[in-house]
């Protein structure tokens, strides 16, 4: 599965069934774009069970603030449309793994 980008008009529909990772980002971000990297290795080893979204925080601010988004990157783990975690800051893959096996 590829990794999709959402808006704050089509969000809710790219998070709303299966287990998914929101990166939150944007582009000036230095640890986003170092986790860009990760994301794309997380999504070719578990792209049949995660679905990764990406959402720019500068041009969807409604949806960053739906979700408290305070600091960049924050990744959070949708269930079905509900958040069942979260993880602020550069995470390595390891990490995002164990994160995201504990809700698969």
């Amino acid at each position: 599965m590829a990794i999709t980008h959402a808006t704050d008009q089509n969000f809710t529909a790219e998070t709303g069934s299966g287990l998914v990772l929101a990166d939150f980002w944007a582009p000036w971000c230095g640890p986003c774009k170092m986790i860009a990297p990760v994301l794309e290795e997380l999504d070719s080893e578990m792209g049949d069970k995660v679905k990764i979204v990406k959402i720019d925080v500068d041009e969807n601010q409604e949806t960053a603030g739906k979700f408290g988004v305070m600091s960049i990157p924050t990744l959070i783990v949708l269930k079905d449309g509900e958040v069942v975690d979260k993880a602020v800051g550069f995470q390595p893959k390891e990490a995002l793994v164990e994160l995201l096996s504990k809700h698969a």
